[in-house]
């Protein structure tokens, strides 16, 4: 079943489902029809967002498990409502001990039952790890820790095994070492080795180690034993495992992992057994009616996006006639999480029905800004921080750092990948490793998307534009005569050449799996974090190269989402966002008047002078004002000490990430306690009423003249989203302002008893808008559009989405669309850079005479169409030729008109 409109939550030990449970009425008078959840399978102990499973067979009981699950599918059914659930086929939380599938991998090595289910190298190139797993989870290197005792031989009672533990570690010994373990310990213990020799199978194992258990305290002597860090090594020498400091990781890993997230291990599920045991509970809630949709994370990270969406697919098709007879018995929705790159679309021969929505994100952020501010605001920066001026530079270098210093053994790995196949046919044998490396590292930086998708076989045609974009680009980075080395590379990656298509299959694999955590880290997670234009257009699948998007731009990607995907999901907030849908639009305000945000910095920065001192990078400085003047709460004056401590503290946060992401004076790897510091003083000290009162009045003087019209952006997006050709999302708790920052700040707990208090009022859009202020008027706003929806689905569903010219003096202002399914019309309406319009700390609304002379021009098959105002109950009018905004905008910001 397709939803009409969903809620995201946010589960975990703070939020469970009994939780959900008791909001069911409220989201339903919101009108939402699907609650979309975080993941509902076990994931590890504290887990704030459920990306870290550690057991998909079993839902997580954290949350309330099964039987709590079931109770709020319960509520939901009653209230005509469904689950979506989100799954992580791609990895699994390891390390610790939670993870029982990875335990046994380290305890039994390429014989375990699981060993096929993780992405692991047995026979990689260093004979050290040869047959052997990495296990890089220690804080310092091997011999520090060993040395230190840091290691220790225990007897885990819960594991009924042997292990070696590092504080909540454990790394389990394999069976052929307990009978030498166990005489260690002296004659006592002679019977018991004796028992682990002659165990038969698993089973007898598995007794032996329960007898051992038993035996409690009696086996210090055996542990004692092993203290000696020379015995200890010995052993640890003969595991499938090789324990290692942490920062070798990024060298050394044999395994793939999510990203550079050591405990995050990927998943072979391309495989079928993997692919059945990942899968089995969720299709089981789905045939029992639980779950109406699935939510696939990463789905760049598989071997095999396409062919795993068939077999996904297929199986849900083949459960959906044995659904309980009350379950809705329509296809499932299934959507992915796929981040586009420019002018890159969705494959349409995946058969699902489109991605998370981050596209829409980017436009519809992307359209609230002015383009003429583009290169002002870049020469600001540049000027301002002596970095780029453009983002495309900041990008390349950031892909050229990671690659070396925290994905170079995955590099190493694909590298070798190719050198095997050159070294099978004799006119390529003289390809040397360094060369391969040298150009597989150009087409890495210069490439335009995520990922490609070829297979086995021949690539998809939808790869060859973006392909040639990166060998292009890759041609002019290569050292002299090694063009046609990229060129090679080029040809098997579209699946041309290579005698073992099989080989070219697994190259062209670790290719594509490198490519996407590469555009991630380097752009999402670093670049992102460096470049400070206007950080409003810094977010998750954002096109930082674009200030803005025009109108016609965005009809023209609105157009092509109701061809093609109808039923993807569109959104403006995500658990994943850099910073709060309302942030972002109020910061989109800049680019309306770049001179004036110039002229506050320059005080800004003149003001703090002496407080910033010369230790603090500009750069830094900068993007803190950023974010100050974008988040800042309504309702919080210059000289409120607490409110002003509150916010100071969730600054701090974004502060510390962002510092370390953009990897320059900081870092994750090897924090700069004394820079961070200094930071941090300076954010306390500028914060500070006591300290820097004016200041903060000339920043709240500035907050308070941008917030109304960043309020009507953030109003705006919230109805192009809910009125685009999709299905909308809401991120918990954005029916009010979200002036969230980066996580977990956008995961905080949501006061719901005020937003059901705030919809049970049921107050109209006028009335609110004095008090626009509180958030319940983007409350009303979105609980109006998705009752629309609910009231002409197929409007919504399978309507055209119809761009509307305009004219006039403010025509470039003006965002006209309507939404027709066969005699079913809507007529929408939504103003843009209206800024100079609007009353500084006034209502967000601009002045009607502002509009002048502009207009909407009626296409002729439209004209005489009996509508209605979209907003009240008033009486049918036969549509016009023209309609002017100084009439339709009087009294609410946005126009809305309905057919019967």
């Amino acid at each position: 079943m397709i939803p009409r409109a969903t809620y995201r939550l946010q589960f975990n030990a703070g939020f469970t489902f009994a939780d959900a449970q008791a909001i069911v009425p409220y989201l339903a008078g919101l009108g939402i029809s699907h609650v979309y959840a975080s993941p509902i399978l076990s994931s590890r102990s504290g887990s704030s967002h459920g990306y870290d499973g550690v057991d998909p067979t079993r839902v997580d009981e954290e949350l309330g498990g099964e039987p709590g699950l079931r109770a709020l599918v319960a509520e939901l059914r009653a209230h005509g409502m469904g689950l979506i659930a989100d799954i992580v086929p791609n990895h699994m939380a390891v390390g610790g001990a939670e993870n029982a599938w990875w335990l046994d991998v380290l305890e039994n090595g390429k014989a375990s039952p699981y060993a096929a289910f993780f992405d692991i190298d047995w026979d990689t190139a260093d004979p050290a790890l040869r047959g052997k797993v990495l296990a890089p989870f220690l804080g310092e290197p091997y011999g520090a820790v060993l040395e230190a005792g840091d290691l220790a031989l225990v007897f885990d009672a819960a594991l009924e095994s042997f292990a070696i533990a590092y504080h909540h570690h454990r790394f389990p010994i394999r069976p052929e070492d307990y009978p030498a373990i166990l005489r260690a310990g002296g004659e006592e213990f002679e019977a018991l080795a004796e028992r682990f020799e002659a165990a038969d199978g698993r089973a007898g194992f598995i007794e032996a180690c329960r007898v051992t258990a038993s035996m409690g305290d009696r086996l210090d002597a055996v542990l004692e034993a092993h203290r000696d860090p020379h015995i200890l090594h010995e052993l640890l020498e003969r595991q499938h495992f090789r324990l290692a400091w942490w920062r070798v990781a990024g060298d050394m890993i044999n395994w793939r992992r999510f990203f550079d997230i050591t405990e995050l291990a990927g998943l072979r599920v391309e495989e079928p057994r993997v692919f059945d045991m990942i899968h089995g509970t969720i299709l089981r809630l789905y045939r029992e009616g639980l779950v109406d949709g699935v939510r696939i994370d990463h789905i760049d990270g598989l071997r095999d996006p396409a062919g795993y969406c068939h077999r996904l697919r297929e199986r849900l098709d083949e459960l959906t006639p044995l659904r309980p007879e009350e379950a809705v018995h329509e296809r499932a929705w299934l959507i992915v999480e796929k981040i586009l790159g420019r002018d890159e679309t969705l494959p349409r021969d995946w058969d699902c029905h489109g991605t998370t929505g981050y596209e829409f994100m980017d436009r519809a952020g992307a359209v609230l800004h002015d383009p003429r501010a583009a290169d002002v605001l870049s020469e600001l920066w540049s000027e301002v921080s002596g970095r780029y001026p453009d983002f495309e530079s900041e990008e390349a270098d950031a892909r050229n750092e990671l690659l070396v210093r925290d994905f170079s053994g995955q590099l190493e790995a694909c590298a070798c990948a190719f050198h095997a196949m050159t070294q099978a046919e004799l006119e390529t044998r003289d390809i040397t490793l360094a060369s391969l490396r040298r150009a597989l590292t150009a087409l890495i930086v210069a490439f335009p998307v995520y990922r490609t998708y070829a297979t086995e076989g021949a690539a998809p045609g939808s790869d060859a534009p973006h392909l040639a974009e990166a060998v292009a680009a890759a041609r002019e980075m290569s050292a002299p005569g090694e063009a046609g080395i990229v060129d090679l590379i080029a040809g098997w990656l579209s699946g041309i050449g290579g005698a073992d298509p099989q080989a070219r299959g697994e190259a062209v694999a670790r290719f594509q799996q490198l490519t996407a955590p590469i555009a991630a880290k380097a752009v999402e997670d670093t670049a992102f974090y460096r470049y400070g234009r206007l950080l409003s257009r810094n977010d998750v699948g954002f096109d930082v190269t674009a200030l803005a998007v025009g109108v016609d731009d965005f009809h023209a990607a609105s157009v092509q989402a109701a061809a093609h995907y109808p039923d993807g999901m569109v959104t403006t907030a995500t658990h994943d966002h850099k910073r709060g849908e309302d942030v972002r639009a109020r910061l989109a305000v800049i680019s309306e008047d770049p001179g004036s945000w110039g002229e506050a910095v320059a005080e800004w920065f003149e003001r703090n002078r002496r407080i910033a001192t010369e230790m603090i990078d500009p750069a830094d400085e900068y993007t803190l004002y950023q974010m100050m003047a974008g988040a800042w709460p309504l309702d919080l004056p210059p000289d409120d000490a607490q409110g002003l401590a509150a916010f100071r503290d969730r600054l701090a946060g974004w502060q510390e990430k962002a510092l370390r992401e953009a990897k320059l004076r900081s870092s994750w790897r090897a924090p700069d306690g004394e820079y961070e510091g200094a930071c941090r003083a300076f954010l306390e000290t500028i914060i500070d009423p006591d300290r820097s009162l004016p200041f903060l009045e000339a920043m709240h003087g500035y907050v308070q003249q941008i917030a109304p019209a960043g309020a009507l952006n953030g109003l705006t997006q919230a109805f192009l989203r809910n009125l685009a050709p999709g299905v909308p999302d809401l991120y918990q708790g954005c029916e009010f302002w979200d002036f969230s920052l980066v996580d977990p700040d956008n995961r905080r707990p949501v006061d719901y008893a005020a937003r059901i208090k705030a919809l049970g009022e049921g107050a109209a859009l006028p009335a609110l808008m004095p008090h626009w202020r509180d958030g319940r008027i983007k409350q009303a706003l979105i609980a109006r559009l998705l009752n629309l929806r609910a009231e002409a689905p197929a409007r919504f569903a399978r309507g055209d989405h119809v761009p509307l010219e305009v004219a006039g003096a403010r025509a470039g202002n003006v965002i006209a669309f309507a939404r027709r399914f066969s005699s079913s019309l809507l007529i929408a309406v939504a103003p843009r850079c209206t800024s100079a319009a609007i009353e500084p700390g006034g209502a967000p609304l601009p002045d009607p005479q502002w509009w002048q002379d502009t207009r909407i021009l009626i296409p002729p098959d439209m004209i005489g169409t009996p509508m209605r105002d979209g907003w009240g109950d008033g009486a049918e009018v036969a549509l016009d030729g023209e309609i002017a905004l100084s009439e339709l905008l009087a009294d609410l910001p946005f126009g809305l008109k309905l057919s019967a």
